[in-house]
């Protein structure tokens, strides 16, 4: 079975970026308040990522929920693996999960 374009570049992303955030809007201009606090806590922590804008895109913006078999947004991945949307990103960072697991992947941190 191919893939459709959007699956592709879905796939590409993850695998060239070793923290890829899909979120609404970018990290300088969030669009939602969920993509803002998962972005800016990405940088508090010092971990370099790439944003993708979502609303850019509506091809995009359902693709990536049937990608990852998750509803809402935004969703991270951490070296091609999903992780999880934002408030599961809050709950790794209060119980120190989420700096474990970038040291793991060999994700290299700007502080921590």
């Amino acid at each position: 079975m191919t893939e459709t374009p959007v699956t592709e570049r879905i796939r590409r992303e993850i695998t060239e970026n070793d923290v890829a955030l899909f979120m609404k809007g970018t990290p300088a201009v969030p669009q939602c308040g969920f993509s803002a606090h998962v972005a800016q806590g990405l940088q508090v922590l010092g971990v370099p990522f790439k944003g993708i804008d979502v609303l850019a895109d509506p091809e995009l913006r359902e693709g990536i929920k049937s990608f990852s078999q998750w509803p809402t947004l935004p969703q991270l991945f951490i070296k091609g693996e999903f992780v999880g949307g934002a408030d599961i990103f809050r709950e790794m960072v209060e119980s120190g999960e989420l700096v474990t697991l970038m040291k793991e992947k060999g994700v290299s941190l700007r502080r921590g």
